[in-house]
Order: structure tokens, then sequence, then C-alpha cells
């Protein structure tokens, strides 16, 4: 019996029957985290549908790999496009990162 743990819909990956991105499991899966690990981050899933996710993304690592690197250039893209439009908040944004580092207010 043959079961389906991820489903392409919306020009993109998702776990079967959630609203979870197969990228956000396996960007934490890239760094290291276990499976179990990653199940505490996403209490919606099942063991059993994280490790059909992983094996998904691992039997399926080229087109993924690919998908992922796709979706990562137009973020990019819109990020550029965006401070372009709006130079003057970005300006005043990054000074305000220089005053307080990410490192001060993160949850990490």
């Amino acid at each position: 019996m043959s079961k389906d743990y991820v489903k392409q819909r919306d020009d993109g990956y998702w776990i079967a029957g959630k609203r979870i991105s197969l990228a956000s499991l396996v960007y934490e899966f890239q760094h290291g985290a276990a499976h179990e690990s990653i199940l505490r981050s996403f209490p919606l899933l099942t063991l059993e549908e994280v490790y059909g996710a992983i094996t998904f993304y691992l039997s399926n690592r080229k087109e993924i790999d690919a998908y992922l690197r796709k979706r990562e250039a137009e973020f990019d893209e819109q990020r550029r496009q965006e401070r372009e439009t709006d130079p003057d908040f970005y300006k005043r944004f990054d000074e305000t990162r220089v005053i307080f580092p990410t490192s001060l207010y993160s949850l990490h």
C-alpha cells in the first residue's frame, strides 16, 4: 500500500491534507534538525508525515532543490524590487538594524 505524503498544488509542494509547505520541513532538515525536532516545530503533523515528507524530498532531491532555488531567486527579485520602490524606507530600516542588531531581539 502506497501513501502520498506530499502533494503538488498552487505551484508548490505541500504536506498532503495540510497547509504546511514541504519547503519549511526541508529547510529544517537541511539545517540538521532531527525528524522529532521537526515534529515539535509542526505539531499538526504526525511523525509518519514528517518521515514521509523527508523521504519524498530525498527521493526527488534534484527536482525539489531546483524548485527551492527558483523560489529563493523569485523572493530575492521581489525584495530587490520593493527596495527600489521605497528606498528611503529601506534606508531607515537598515539604519535601525545597525542600532538594534538582530541578535539582540532574536528568539534563538
